[in-house]
C-alpha cells in the first residue's frame, strides 16, 4: 500500500513561492501554487522547470489569491494541468483578476527587459507566462464554502477555515482516508494567518486534533504593539502629517488587495474628521480598483462591510486606469497621496512614482507591509542612498517610513496562540513560509509554549517527507537552490548592484583623469587574480 508523501516545493526556508505537493493513492494534489519574489537567484525558480510533472496533478487547493500563493497557476496549466482548483468563491474572484493583472506584468517587465538586451546584445527572453495564459487558467476555478467538506479526490476530502488574512483566505484542513475507512490522517496548512483585531476580518479559526500542521512563520520571533483600531488609525494620521509637512507628495507602495482597502478607508476617515488636510489620494492601480469592487460583492463575509460606500462621492479619492492618468500624477505639485502596487516596490505603476519621486528632499515613501529580502523595498528600508529601478541608478533623498500597524500577518505570539489552539498535533509540525531567523525564533517559542520540540520541524526546499512511519527530515536529491541561503534574503546581484554604483560614485570623486584611471587599473588588476 502506497505510503502518502508530503513535498516542499515553495516557501520552505523562504517567505514566497507557496507549494507543496500531497501524493497520496487516490492521486496528486497541490496546495498552493505561487511565483517566488525576492531576490533574482529566487525569482530565477519561475523560469525554471517545475520539480514535477503539472500533467500528473490531480487538484490544486489554493488558500488565498496572493500572488506568492497563486501566481505560477497560469503557468502550471499552460504546461499541461487540467484538474480543479478549489479555493472559496472570494478568493476565485479576486484571482479573476489578480492573475491576468500578474500576466499583464510579467509580459510588460520583460517587453522592458527584451528592449535592454538588445541594447547590450543579450538574447530575448520569454515572460513566464501572458495575460492571455492567466485567463485561460481561470475556467479551472470551483468556488467552496468555509466549513464546507468537499471531495478532492478518493479518499481525500478538503474543508476551508477562515484565516484572517485577506478577503477568502482560509487554512486548509485535509483529511486523508484509508481506502474509505474511518479518516487516518488529517492535515492542516495553514496558509497566511492574519492578525488579531484586523479591520476587516474576524480573528483567524481553525480546527484542533491535528496529525500534520504545516504552518506559516513570517514573523516568528516578532511582537508588534497592540493597538486598537483608532489607535492605528491616529498612529498613521501621524504619518501623512509629517509627510505633508515636507511639502511634496506621499507615495504608499501596497498591496493591491486588503492592505490598500484598509489604508483607504483610513485615510478617508482622518480626512472626513479633519485629522489630517483633504489632500488628493490617487489610486493609481486599476487592480485594486477591481478588487475594491470584489470587496464590496462580498460585503457581507467582511467586518465594517460598510466602509468603502462613499469612496467615489468623497471628492478626495481619484482613480488612475490608465498609464496616461499615472503619468500626469508626476507632473503635480505640493502634497499629495498616492497609493499603486506593489508593496515590496517589485512591479507595477509605484517602481515609476519611485523613479520621479525618490532623489526628491519633498517626498516621503511610506512602507506599509513586509519587505521580502533582496526587494526594492527592503532596500530602501536598509538605507540604501542609491538604488537601482529599471536600469537606472536614483539617489534616495526621500524620507522613508515604515509602519507595521497594517500587517496582514499575525506576529509571533499570535503564531503561538494560533498554533497552541490546534492541539493536539499529534505527529509533526512544519514551519514554512518565513526566512531562517523567523523559523528558528518561532520553532523555539513553540517549544516554549509546550509544544514537543521533537515534532517541530523545518523543512528546505525540495524536501519530500512520509506521512506514516517515522517521521525524518531527508536531503532533498536534487535541490532547485544549490545553497540554503539562496532561499532567502539577499543574493549576489544584490551585493554587485550596491558595490556597481559605489565603484561609480567613487571613481566619479577623484581629483583627475589620472586619479580615476588608476583606480580603474587597480580594479581591473583585481579582477584579473580573481579570473586566472
Amino acid at each position: 500500500m502506497m505510503v502518502p508523501e508530503l513535498s516542499f516545493f515553495g516557501a520552505a526556508g523562504t517567505v514566497t513561492g507557496s507549494c507543496y505537493l500531497l501524493d497520496c493513492a487516490g492521486g496528486r494534489v497541490l496546495i498552493d501554487c505561487g511565483l517566488f519574489q525576492g531576490a533574482k537567484t529566487v525569482r530565477e525558480l519561475n523560469y525554471r522547470p517545475l520539480p514535477f510533472d503539472p500533467k500528473t496533478i490531480s487538484a490544486l487547493i489554493l488558500t488565498h489569491a496572493h500572488i506568492d500563493h497563486s501566481g505560477l497557476i497560469p503557468r502550471l496549466v499552460k504546461q499541461g494541468f487540467t484538474g480543479p482548483i478549489y479555493a472559496t468563491s472570494p478568493t476565485a474572484d479576486l484571482a479573476s483578476v489578480m492573475l491576468p493583472d500578474s500576466g499583464h506584468i510579467q509580459e510588460s517587465e520583460v517587453e522592458r527587459l527584451n528592449r535592454r538586451n538588445a541594447q547590450r546584445g543579450r538574447p530575448a527572453v520569454e515572460p513566464i507566462y501572458t495575460k492571455a495564459d492567466a485567463e485561460a487558467s481561470l475556467r479551472l476555478f470551483r468556488g467552496v464554502d468555509y466549513c464546507d467538506w468537499v471531495q478532492i479526490l478518493p479518499g481525500l476530502k478538503a474543508r476551508f477555515w477562515n484565516a484572517g488574512h485577506i478577503l477568502g483566505s482560509a487554512s486548509v484542513e485535509l483529511a486523508l482516508e484509508d481506502h474509505g475507512r474511518t479518516p487516518v490522517t488529517r492535515l492542516l496548512f495553514s496558509g497566511d494567518i492574519g492578525p488579531d483585531n484586523k479591520l476587516l476580518h474576524p480573528d483567524p479559526d481553525g480546527p484542533s486534533d491535528i496529525d500534520v500542521l504545516v504552518m506559516e512563520s513570517t514573523y516568528g520571533g516578532r511582537t508588534r504593539p497592540v493597538m486598537t483600531p483608532d489607535e492605528r488609525r491616529l498612529s498613521l494620521g501621524e504619518e501623512v502629517l509629517q509627510a505633508l509637512k515636507r511639502g511634496g507628495p506621499l507615495l504608499i507602495p501596497s498591496f493591491a488587495v486588503e492592505r490598500t482597502q484598509e489604508l483607504l478607508a483610513d485615510l478617508m476617515t482622518l480626512m472626513r474628521d479633519g485629522a489630517v488636510p483633504r489632500v488628493p489620494i490617487f489610486l493609481d492601480s486599476p487592480l485594486a480598483i477591481r478588487a475594491t469592487e470584489i470587496f464590496a460583492k462580498h460585503a457581507t463575509l467582511l467586518d465594517h462591510d460598510g466602509v468603502h460606500s462613499s469612496w467615489k462621492e468623497s471628492g478626495i479619492l481619484r482613480f488612475s486606469e490608465t498609464q496616461e492618468d499615472s503619468k500626469a500624477i508626476d507632473r503635480l505639485k505640493g502634497g499629495f497621496i498616492v497609493m499603486a502596487a506593489s508593496g515590496m516596490c517589485e512591479a507595477g505603476r509605484i517602481r515609476h512614482h519611485l523613479k520621479r519621486f525618490l532623489w526628491r528632499k519633498d517626498a516621503t515613501v511610506l512602507l506599509s507591509g513586509y519587505q521580502a529580502g533582496g526587494t526594492l523595498g527592503a532596500a530602501l528600508l536598509a538605507g540604501e542612498p542609491f538604488v537601482r529601478i529599471h536600469g537606472e541608478e536614483v539617489a534616495v533623498h526621500a524620507a522613508i517610513r515604515q509602519t507595521e500597524a497594517y500587517s496582514g500577518h499575525a506576529d509571533g505570539a499570535e503564531l503561538v496562540q494560533w498554533a497552541l489552539a490546534r492541539r493536539p498535533v499529534h505527529r509533526a509540525l512544519y514551519l514554512t513560509h518565513g526566512e531562517p531567523e523567523a523559523l528558528h525564533a518561532l520553532a523555539h517559542d513553540l517549544a516554549a509554549a509546550g509544544i514537543e520540540q521533537g515534532k517541530i520541524h523545518i523543512p528546505s526546499m525540495d524536501m519530500t517527507v512520509p506521512l506514516a512511519g517515522r517521521v525524518t527530515l531527508p536531503k532533498p536529491k536534487a535541490p532547485r537552490l544549490s545553497r540554503p541561503q539562496e532561499a532567502s534574503g539577499e543574493d549576489w546581484r544584490n551585493e554587485y548592484a550596491r558595490l556597481a554604483l559605489a565603484i561609480e560614485r567613487r571613481v566619479a570623486a577623484l581629483p583627475d583623469a589620472k586619479e580615476r584611471a588608476r583606480a580603474i587599473a587597480a580594479l581591473r588588476h583585481t579582477l584579473d587574480r580573481l579570473t586566472t
